[in-house]
């Protein structure tokens, strides 16, 4: 009776919250191909189960039992549920309007409306216990660090550099002469590490976010699903909605993320950001750096 009331069901799957419920409980080698469902997320259509044993690195037997432990009888079927999930997507009205030619909005009012939209989707997702955990968790570090590739990585300098007004030593992982596990031998477990991961997800932040996890690193993730793979590996996760009418990831949400965190630890110890701010700005004024007239 339980496989016909599989067959019975009408309605498309959200794999992402499929997997990320099933993640904790899956052995080893299912979440390899796990993995790879989650950053192949709109591939999975069109992937055989002999594709998806080449790119996890498993089996066609494990691909089939990961199918059977999310609910269906093979991978045929939860192939067929992904398939009909992508069809409603696609067929949800204009997934780039502006840029088909099928809106008529002008395009600073359009990208203005879709950035609210992000920031209130945001604002209204993070969950607030959260959020006050992560900033306790930057008063009380040792160091604070933060990495991300290609958009994250101004994302991940912007939040050093917000963090450091405010008095929490923080420093950026570079990425030009050296790749991120080249610098992590420097952390230890009384730093953080700010991760920031958008889609597509780079595999070099989520295995960096992995190693560091393994050496008892407390990982805040900063991403735009709670199923992404870097959320598996992380000790916070703070969702962000960047959606955007281009292609590329919208990092409106997540500067307002980036101000509310550094002002809530500002908040949170007044004498000592207060005092940095004004050391500071005392330095740059004797060293001639504004200008006078």
């Amino acid at each position: 009776m339980g496989r016909k009331a599989k067959r019975e069901r009408k309605t498309p799957i959200d794999l992402k919250t499929l997997i990320q419920a099933a993640y904790p409980t899956l052995p080893e080698n299912q979440r390899k191909v796990a993995d790879v469902l989650i950053q192949r997320l709109r591939e999975v259509p069109f992937l055989s189960v002999g594709d998806l044993q080449d790119l996890s690195g498993t089996s066609k037997a494990t691909v089939v039992r990961l199918s059977q432990s999310l609910g269906f009888s093979g991978y045929l079927e939860f192939r067929e549920r992904v398939r009909e999930g992508a069809q409603s997507e696609i067929s949800k009205a204009g997934a780039f309007p502006l840029l088909s030619g099928e809106s008529n909005e002008e395009t600073l009012a359009a990208v203005a409306r879709q950035d609210v939209n992000n920031i209130t989707r945001t604002v209204a997702q993070i969950d607030r216990a959260i959020f006050l955990r992560v900033t306790g968790m930057f008063l009380k570090a040792t160091h604070v660090y933060t990495c991300g590739l290609g958009i994250s990585s101004l994302l991940a300098k912007m939040l050093s550099y917000s963090l450091n007004q405010v008095a929490v030593r923080s420093t950026p992982f570079a990425h030009e002469h050296e790749t991120f596990f080249e610098q992590i031998h420097q952390v230890r477990p009384s730093d953080v590490v700010v991760a920031f991961s958008f889609h597509p997800y780079s595999r070099e932040t989520v295995d960096t976010a992995r190693a560091l996890a393994s050496k008892s690193v407390p990982v805040v993730a900063v991403t735009d699903r709670m199923t992404s793979p870097i959320c598996f590996v992380s000790k916070a996760v703070l969702p962000i909605a960047s959606q955007n009418l281009l292609f590329t990831n919208s990092i409106s949400a997540v500067s307002v993320l980036i101000n509310a965190l550094t002002t809530e630890v500002a908040m949170r110890s007044t004498r000592r950001a207060t005092d940095n701010l004004r050391a500071t700005e005392e330095l740059l004024r004797q060293a001639g750096h504004y200008f006078t007239e």
